[in-house]
């Protein structure tokens, strides 16, 4: 880990070094989107998706430290697993594959338990609760009882 990390940060040392005044963000997209480039154009918006997911992890895991290990650890922790959350979502969203969409449902679930366990072990709040980008209501219903668990389940 440590390795990675090192190697990371001697990577971003470069461009600095050389003059160049390109954002970390934009070095970050940079990096992840340059294999990308010779994708067939219909994976275009998964690979979109995933680019942006990676790019806001790494930006929101470089925290300014704390003092406080655990603290500093969680805040770390969370935007990575957040950002598994987000490419799983988009695997739901574009993916075919019925055995990789079930995982990407279990990476969800799990990711956002482990999130919450790790914010209350340090002793602060949970988010506040959202539906799934799936059981969103569409533009203009306002029917709250049909993202209702129950009413999730299609009848036979």
């Amino acid at each position: 880990m440590m390795v990675i990390i090192a190697a990371s940060f001697a990577a971003m040392v470069v461009p600095v070094r050389s003059g160049n005044t390109q954002s970390l963000a934009d070095y970050l997209a940079a990096i992840c989107a340059a294999p990308l480039r010779s994708s067939p154009l219909e994976e275009a918006p998964f690979l979109s998706e995933n680019v942006s997911a990676m790019t806001k992890m790494m930006i929101d895991m470089g925290i300014r430290p704390s003092g406080d290990v655990d603290k500093d650890f969680v805040a770390m922790m969370t935007p990575h697993h957040q950002g598994a959350i987000e490419m799983a979502q988009a695997e739901l969203r574009h993916g075919h594959n019925e055995q990789l969409r079930r995982m990407a449902q279990e990476i969800i679930v799990t990711q956002q338990q482990e999130i919450a366990a790790m914010r209350l072990a340090v002793g602060q709040p949970l988010p506040p609760s959202v539906p799934a980008p799936d059981q969103m209501l569409p533009a203009g219903q306002t029917d709250s009882k049909s993202i209702h668990p129950t009413n999730l389940v299609k009848e036979p």
